[in-house]
């Protein structure tokens, strides 16, 4: 991934570049954000999935997500809908099977092409939804800046202008975005933005690729959900994680998109954001798509919680050999 400025040295931890020496950042590189592992995206292996589909063939009421840990594997044939991870587990890396590319060549080793063509419908969900990973690391992380944390904001910014400030850690100074709630929605307003434009990417590779069925390249032909779990960084301070959050439904909604909606539990997102009320702006009454359940019947009953966000639980996941969901 591309970085402009001047950039004296860099090291990698976990995944993520971390600017060492002193330097004024610019674009965007890999965002400090951990994987997630455990329960949720990410636990599967590819295969058959389960539950719901009847026995009849060509039929099922079973929907299913996948993302990077199942590239290049075989997956569950036919579904009732999928819903696909747009990056790589980190906030502004991209799932190198959501399209075509150097990896996965072909359009039909797509996850993106997967859910558009083998989904019979049948339920509430539409055919293919999208999902991206969330994160809001602050522009510092032990003592090193993050590189793509921002130094401006546009003018759409509701909480003002992203500017820079000058921070001192193990000797060095760094010119960077201050750590405040416009640079943070500013933040997730670029990582939205980014996936927003992969999306599109993907999209048109496969049909560049002529495949007997077109994909939609317009953000706003999908519901995207935000994965939002505490195995991805955050910062302590709840104002900052809303206002990240707030800047990813904006960006998506520059994009096109007109249905948002989070994946998350109620501890998670009460850890993270405080928990949402009238206040809590564009993130109040989203959709929630709920984790947690290790059957078809544990999903059923999860549709009857509480909604975290204030709106309505639409989406159940149980786990699987590949992840399992349920439209409510």
């Amino acid at each position: 991934m591309s970085r402009r400025g001047t950039l004296k040295a860099a090291l990698t931890l976990c995944g993520h570049v971390l600017v060492v020496g002193a330097l004024t950042l610019a674009a965007a590189s890999p965002a400090f954000a951990a994987k997630p592992v455990g329960a949720g995206h990410g636990g599967g292996n590819g295969g058959g999935g389960g539950g719901g589909g009847g026995g009849v063939p060509g039929s099922t009421t079973t929907g299913f997500d996948v993302s990077y840990p199942q590239c290049g594997t075989s997956l569950p044939t036919p579904i009732a809908f999928g819903i696909v991870g747009v990056d790589d587990g980190l906030a502004n890396d991209l799932n190198p099977c959501l399209g075509p590319s150097s990896a996965y060549p072909s359009y039909t080793q797509s996850e993106l092409y997967w859910a558009v063509a083998t989904a019979v419908g049948g339920t509430s969900q539409p055919d293919a939804s999208l999902y991206v990973n969330t994160a809001d690391p602050g522009n510092l992380y032990n003592g090193s800046p993050i590189a793509d944390w921002p130094t401006s904001s546009s003018a759409a910014d509701p909480y003002g202008a992203c500017t820079t400030t000058t921070i001192r850690s193990r000797g060095h100074d760094y010119t960077v975005g201050q750590d405040s709630q416009a640079c943070a929605w500013q933040y997730g307003d670029d990582k939205a933005t980014a996936d927003a434009a992969w999306l599109t990417g993907a999209a048109n590779a496969i049909d560049g690729q002529s495949p007997p069925l077109t994909v939609s390249s317009s953000p706003s032909n999908y519901p995207w959900w935000l994965d939002v779990e505490t195995g991805n960084t955050w910062q302590s301070d709840l104002g900052m994680n809303v206002a990240d959050l707030q800047g990813m439904v904006a960006g998506l909604q520059a994009a096109g998109v007109t249905t948002v909606g989070v994946y998350s539990t109620s501890s998670q997102w009460g850890s993270i954001t405080g928990g949402t009320s009238s206040s809590s702006g564009s993130l109040y009454g989203l959709p929630d798509w709920i984790p947690g359940a290790t059957s078809l019947t544990g999903a059923q009953a999860n549709c009857g919680l509480p909604s975290f966000t204030e709106g309505s639980v639409t989406v159940t996941q149980w786990t699987g050999t590949v992840d399992n969901d349920l439209a409510c």
